[in-house]
């Protein structure tokens, strides 16, 4: 069985995740964790990856749509791979 190519920012050459943001190749350092009510079951969570740069935008962005449901720093704890399909 052939299963899908994570979705989600690629690493870049060191092997660490970037960040989540259109065109930044910046390390993602907080783990933006989130769902869409109107599609995912209230305990799936969905990653997008935030440098610092970043973080504030792309948490109003989910925020603003009701998406946001924790922040929290890359490896501080058990998180799913990003993942930035539906």
């Amino acid at each position: 069985m052939l299963f899908p190519q994570p979705s989600g920012p690629p690493p870049d050459d060191a092997g660490q995740p970037v960040c989540s943001a259109r065109g930044c190749r910046a390390h993602g350092v907080w783990a933006l964790r989130w769902n869409n009510p109107k599609l995912h079951t209230p305990d799936r969570r969905k990653t997008w990856l935030a440098c610092d740069d970043h973080r504030t935008s792309l948490s109003e962005f989910l925020s603003l749509r009701g998406f946001l449901r924790e922040v929290v720093e890359v490896g501080a704890g058990p998180a799913d791979p990003p993942d930035d399909g539906s």
